[in-house]
């Protein structure tokens, strides 16, 4: 899973961040009673927003607690779960089991295959409870395996595939809502598929393998058309999210959209800046 989506932590209260943390350890939780080890390992914070979002949406009754487990053996932690926990893990595992068999696809990669055949019998439960949804998430990505592998897609064409899939479980069910949660979950898959593009245009090109930003890169204003880019499609997403009525844990989620998803970019620039040899404007401002 990508991981792009997650909290700015330096900008948000500790016990805020213990907030956070409670959702992603809830969720954790319920992998492991549905899905076991493997399904705990699958847990994205891409999708703990989606939790927290559909949570402070539906405001369902909360089930909260403390407890230690195999990750943590030691110090107690937090939990918070609630009727949306299951809905989420699902599509976590739905995401988990494609992204494997993607990258068993791309690159015949042996741990891919692995990790999917581990996988492949919470697929197959969640594909029965939700079999739409898991038809229309494989389409995407069989017409976006279609596109990588004739290697002509333009950036458009493949970020809306990415797009197509992110909308599809973000309208969680048909109701007055579902619109507008497909228009961020839309925005955030384009958001997505660019950063990680992004991310991985280096170790693509060293492998001759298919990133949509390859024929960008030679453009002299190449970073200036990235950076624009990320911040229309997070406007796009933001602008949608603004218009929802929510409440509970909205600085969290502002965190995150306003400031966390960015967390990556800044850091690939920091490191390019390092090894350009460009001076570290914090130490330059005292910080």
């Amino acid at each position: 899973m990508f991981g792009y989506i997650t909290i700015a932590p330096g900008t948000l209260a500790p016990e805020r961040q213990e907030r956070y943390r409670a959702h992603y350890c809830g969720l954790c939780r319920t992998l492991g009673t549905r899905f076991g080890a493997v399904g705990q390992m699958t847990l994205s914070y891409d999708v703990t927003f989606l939790y927290l979002l559909l949570s402070s949406l539906y405001e369902p009754e909360e089930q909260a607690g403390t407890e230690r487990c195999v990750p943590h053996p030691f110090k107690p932690h937090g939990y918070v779960l609630n009727e949306l926990a299951d809905y989420c893990c699902d599509m976590n595992i739905a995401l988990a089991y494609h992204k494997c068999m993607d990258d068993w696809q791309d690159d015949s990669s042996l741990i891919g295959r692995g990790e999917a055949a581990l996988l492949r019998k919470g697929y197959l439960e969640v594909q029965k409870r939700y079999p739409e949804k898991c038809r229309q998430i494989e389409k995407c990505l069989q017409e976006l395996h279609q596109l990588e592998v004739r290697k002509d897609a333009t950036l458009d064409d493949a970020a809306n595939l990415s797009a197509r899939m992110l909308g599809i479980l973000y309208r969680y069910q048909e109701d007055l809502w579902a619109d507008t949660l497909e228009r961020m979950g839309q925005a955030l898959g384009r958001f997505i598929y660019l950063m990680d593009a992004y991310d991985d245009l280096d170790k693509d090109m060293r492998k001759n393998r298919f990133n949509a930003l390859r024929h960008y890169r030679s453009q002299p204003d190449y970073e200036a058309f990235v950076k624009e880019s990320l911040t229309l499609l997070i406007a796009e997403c933001t602008d949608a999210f603004e218009t929802l009525p929510l409440v509970q844990d909205m600085d969290i989620l502002r965190n995150i959209l306003y400031a966390g998803c960015w967390t990556r970019y800044q850091q690939k620039q920091l490191k390019r800046e390092r090894k350009n040899g460009t001076p570290d404007r914090r130490k330059e401002d005292g910080a």
